[in-house]
């Protein structure tokens, strides 16, 4: 796929002994319980073999940005991907609704109401209900994508009456920058957020945050993600697709 040298399992079993020490260590510098911290994956570019590894290396969580990817590893994995919870964490086109409910444990990048409806009524179509969080974009200096800090509680009213999909939290993507710390500010912004949603919805669980990836997942323990999307420091670098 990426003409880089695949990582070996036991490098690769290696690295994610290291991204999990390094997410524990993170939680208790926070005086937060390491164990609500879950690392997803982030296979994007990933070949079936090295998933089939990481899987092996107790991995549980995977997350893709393209559904048609997702699909053909998953059919690709066969018996492997039903011990796999996937995530979708890229951009959801409405022509691909009915495969991401289809396949999707979860839904990170909910950002528009025509998605929440189209989404809940394929839900209700199958009988699945997937968790979803609204994507908040992170500011200035933020790759596109996510509603404005401002309109996230207007998306979470749409998604609390849309009775098959199970809102969770919220997620973001933070500005790329070159020192962690800097994307600090950008995650305090999104739990503020997500209190202040909590207390204005309190019949809903908004007890997650998924925030954080490989240069800044530490920083985003820290302020309070419970879920960190994690793919070069496992796998290695991989070429963008898309952008």
């Amino acid at each position: 796929m990426s003409g880089e040298r695949p990582v070996s399992v036991r490098e690769l079993a290696d690295r994610l002994k290291s991204v999990r020490s390094r997410i524990a260590e993170a939680a208790v510098r926070a005086g937060r319980d390491p164990g609500l911290v879950r690392l997803v994956a982030v296979t994007k570019g990933v070949g079936v073999e090295q998933m089939a590894a990481a899987a092996a290396a107790g991995v549980t969580d995977v997350g893709e940005n393209y559904v048609q990817e997702a699909l053909a590893k998953r059919q690709a994995l066969g018996e492997l991907a039903r011990d796999l919870r996937w995530h979708i964490i890229g951009s959801v086109q409405r022509n691909k609704v009915r495969f991401v409910v289809d396949l999707a444990h979860m839904i990170h990048s909910v950002d528009r109401v025509a998605l929440v409806e189209a989404l809940q009524h394929r839900a209700s179509e199958t009988g699945r209900a997937p968790e979803v969080l609204v994507q908040v974009n992170a500011g200035p200096g933020a790759p596109p994508g996510g509603v404005a800090a401002e309109e996230a509680g207007e998306l979470v009213s749409v998604l609390a009456s849309a009775g098959d999909l199970r809102v969770r939290g919220l997620m973001t993507i933070a500005p790329w920058v070159s020192d962690p710390e800097q994307a600090r500010p950008a995650f305090a912004r999104l739990r503020g957020l997500r209190d202040r949603l909590a207390e204005e919805f309190p019949g809903l669980d908004l007890a997650d945050l998924s925030m954080g990836m490989s240069g800044d997942f530490e920083v985003a323990v820290e302020e309070g993600a419970t879920l960190v999307r994690v793919g070069t420091a496992l796998f290695g670098p991989r070429p963008p697709r898309g952008g």
